[in-house]
């Protein structure tokens, strides 16, 4: 069921997304080789509770951390361990707060030292797809749209499109309609209308688009072993435009990154 927020509601949303963006920031500047997930997950819970917030996954649905935490092969839902992270790897980090009742829910992939270029390629890709996406996020378009916009792009480069897991509505509940498939056809599904909040998360794999899970009942990864990628961010329907709610700027500013890419999708943009 789709539930459309107010702009009170939506700043609420705003409040809890940039909990999580700074979180993300925060965390920047920790990953390298040697550092293990558990030890960011923790940096990442005391992050969240010093901010007012509690971790929006922490317990949820049994879920046992504070980050999904999805190295190389895995897509999403990867469990922290105390494996140590390796020159070349890459990293999904997956992080959700929740405050005055309404969460925040968004993910960045990050590279642990120097990678592979085609490595590279995949996440460029993969972010690209997430910004493509988000701009077809506009009243009178509808799901559909976003899911063929992101799924032309990354299949042109021979990508696979995971098809099993997709983003969705977010507020009071973390997962609410609509559902927002990386995939589809211009034209299909639910139609977007001002008060809309979601979560569009492009899930990418190097390879094939087929997954399998781990015994621990969570991690998924790639069928084929090869690297998968993944970048989300939360996104209103404000005045008929996608306005962001996240940012990936404290990871920019942590990591001495220069870019404008989320410029059209600021507030600001539409003043």
């Amino acid at each position: 069921m789709v539930k459309l927020k107010t702009a009170e509601e939506i700043e609420l949303i705003r409040e809890s997304a940039l909990i999580v963006s700074k979180t993300l920031g925060m965390l920047a500047s920790e990953i390298k080789p040697g550092v293990t997930a558990l030890y960011l997950d923790k940096l990442a819970e005391d992050f969240i509770r010093d901010h007012g917030a509690k971790p929006g996954f922490l317990g949820m649905y049994g879920f046992p951390n504070t980050l999904n935490m999805s190295p190389n092969a895995q897509v999403v839902h990867g469990i922290p361990t105390d494996d140590p992270l390796k020159e070349g790897d890459i990293i999904s980090v997956d992080c959700g707060a929740l405050k005055n009742e309404y969460y925040g829910d968004h993910a960045y992939t990050f590279e642990v030292g120097e990678v592979a270029p085609e490595v590279k390629k995949l996440l460029r890709v993969t972010k690209e797809s997430l910004y493509i996406g988000i701009r077809e996020f506009r009243a009178g378009n509808r799901v559909g749209d976003v899911g063929y916009a992101i799924q032309t792009h990354c299949e042109s480069h021979g990508y696979g499109i995971v098809r099993e897991l997709v983003g969705h509505g977010l507020g009071k509940k973390l997962h609410e309609g609509p559902e927002m498939p990386n995939y589809g056809k211009r034209g299909r599904g639910k139609k977007f209308v001002d008060g809309m909040v979601v979560a569009i998360e492009p899930m990418i794999n190097m390879g094939t688009r087929r997954i399998k899970q781990l015994k621990d009942g969570w991690t998924i990864l790639t069928a084929d072993g090869l690297p998968s990628a993944h970048f989300e961010h939360n996104v209103a329907l404000v005045n008929g435009k996608p306005e962001l709610l996240s940012t990936f700027q404290y990871i920019y500013d942590a990591l001495g990154i220069e870019s404008d890419e989320e410029k059209e999708f600021r507030r600001e943009a539409f003043a």
